[in-house]
């Protein structure tokens, strides 16, 4: 356990607004990981994006987890030894990081905090095995899920049948959602923090065993153990970093619905709207971004946001994501780590798309699965975006080099 500190004070920001850079990245130990409790997940991978960003903990005055313990995020900061000035516990399900950067960044940016610690960790995997029986993906039968819970509605259901709308609609095929899961494990076969990197076919997925219609096994996110951590600080601070900084360029959050029948149009996420805020306050456009790193809990998932952050056109996702698009060397590298359909998929897995996003803008992906522009460059723009519940919430934030 760290030693209790307290934070110094928070300086004024100059001319108005602190620009706010991501100084700091790290995964815990992930995969199949038995043994250490999710605190202690939490506390590795805090250590180590300290440790990247060479700062000392004595900066953080802010500090954001969800998902574990009563009155998170006291529990954990208080594990961590650190008592924050600033806290964030917003909970939206797995754009909940996307959500928090966002709070995160506005507050440096504001002076309310100069450091902020975001991180995560779970053994949803290891609990599973322990307790020997299968998940339960269903949820609570209060408020208005109540209407639903009678019908037996899942959250992999709920996305079947979204799904389902979209190939009615837009005519999109099975064998495009299912590229979707053979990109990812292409991307995966390179990085050695994946959970499952052997390379798979579309008629490895067509053929599998049907989760919920139109999904067999492999158009659904694994389920792993893992934490990871992200420092966000002030301008100010940068100077006295290990890493080259990545900044936050814009962001952008949105809630849709929680009861289906209150969802418009299921060919449409969130996104749409977390997106399009998100470029207009970076004063960017899709055709600038160089990689993405989208939340992935279903194939669909993928492929209709996309869409929705612009992308592709409406109705145009299954065309897009065929021909290898999305691979690392692809027209638009996505889940260049191979995403929660093969890397990694704790529980909430939208503060990996952070952590990877950072590592390929600093060129840290290693050779074999680095994304690179024409002519060997880096990439200088990467999007990060994550969605909650069954497109529930949406959080996208953009990030650069410059």
């Amino acid at each position: 356990m760290y030693r209790l500190t307290m934070p110094g004070p928070t300086p004024a920001p100059r001319d108005g607004r602190r620009r706010v850079a991501v100084v700091g990245v790290a995964l815990s130990d992930c995969g199949r990981v038995d043994g250490p409790t999710p605190y202690a997940l939490h506390a590795q991978a805090a250590r180590r994006a300290l440790a990247d960003s060479g700062l000392d903990r004595s900066v953080i005055d802010g500090f954001a987890s969800a998902g574990l313990g009563i009155l998170a995020p006291a529990e954990v900061a208080e594990y961590l030894g650190l008592r924050p000035t600033w806290v964030d516990s917003t909970s939206v399900g797995g754009s909940t990081w996307e959500v928090m950067a966002a709070h995160a960044a506005d507050a440096i940016a504001a002076g309310h905090a100069n450091a902020v610690l975001l991180v995560y960790g779970s053994t949803a995997r290891a609990d599973i095995k322990a307790r020997r029986r299968t998940s339960n993906l269903s949820f609570g039968a209060r408020g208005p899920l109540q209407f639903e819970v009678p019908y037996g509605h899942t959250l992999v259901s709920k996305y079947a049948m979204a799904a389902r709308r979209h190939m009615h609609e837009y005519g999109t095929t099975l064998e495009q959602l299912a590229s979707v899961a053979v990109q990812a494990r292409a991307n995966a076969a390179t990085n050695p923090d994946a959970m499952f990197r052997d390379p798979i076919t579309v008629e490895d997925v067509l053929s599998g065993e049907t989760i919920a219609d139109p999904f067999t096994k492999l158009h659904c996110c694994i389920r792993s153990d893992g934490g990871c951590a992200v420092l966000l600080a002030a301008e100010d601070y940068v100077p006295d970093t290990a890493k080259e900084p990545v900044w936050i360029l814009g962001a952008g959050t949105s809630v849709s619905h929680t009861t289906m029948s209150e969802w418009g149009d299921f060919t449409v996420s969130p996104a749409a709207v977390s997106g399009r805020t998100a470029f207009a306050r970076a004063g960017l456009t899709p055709a600038d971004v160089d990689l993405a790193q989208i939340y992935d809990a279903f194939t669909y998932m993928t492929l209709v946001t996309l869409e929705d952050l612009g992308f592709c056109a409406k109705g145009e996702g299954g065309a897009f994501v065929e021909k290898g698009r999305l691979l690392r060397d692809g027209e638009l590298p996505v889940n260049t780590d191979g995403g929660g359909l093969s890397a990694c998929h704790p529980g909430m897995r939208g503060l990996f798309l952070l952590v990877e996003a950072v590592r390929q803008l600093r060129g840290e992906a290693g050779p074999d699965r680095q994304v690179t522009k024409r002519g060997g460059r880096r990439p200088e723009v990467a999007l990060a975006s994550g969605t909650g519940g069954w497109f529930c919430s949406s959080g996208t934030v953009i990030l650069g080099r410059g």
